[in-house]
């Protein structure tokens, strides 16, 4: 996880704590955390829905699709937002691959503070690689 054990202890953390609390199923639980790039991510719960952040504390990034229960089958993927539905999953296994089909290749493992402490990483990230190549052309 990108080498940053406080990272890797909270998301770990995380993961325990999802399990402990009860209002997602097992099944759907384990396919996640069988997942290697999800692993990586903080999982929180909600309303029985199982979401996974970039950072490790609260306020939680929204920039992964979810899992919850359908009225009409097991499983529906959603998000990142609310108001998107990526589509209905019969299995856990079908709605964790969906989850993984819908994020970018490159993101890094969790990041240890909240959505906005996040950003102002990624943000400081992208300008020293642009001075970087600036000062290499």
């Amino acid at each position: 996880m990108g080498g940053d054990a406080a990272a890797e202890a909270a998301v770990e953390a995380g993961w325990q704590a999802a399990r402990d609390d009860g209002r997602v199923q097992a099944e759907l639980l384990e396919a996640a955390y069988g997942e290697p790039r999800l692993r990586r991510w903080f999982p929180w719960v909600s309303m029985g829905e199982l979401h996974f952040s970039r950072c490790t504390e609260n306020p939680w990034s929204w920039d992964i699709p979810y899992v919850h229960p359908a009225c009409d089958g097991p499983y529906l993927v959603a998000g990142p937002h609310r108001n998107q539905v990526v589509g209905p999953a019969a299995t856990a296994e079908e709605a964790i691959a969906l989850v993984v089909q819908h994020l970018p290749a490159d993101w890094a493992p969790a990041f240890l503070g909240d959505r906005e402490a996040l950003a102002a990483h990624e943000a400081a990230t992208r300008r020293h690689r642009t001075s970087e190549g600036q000062e290499s052309s």
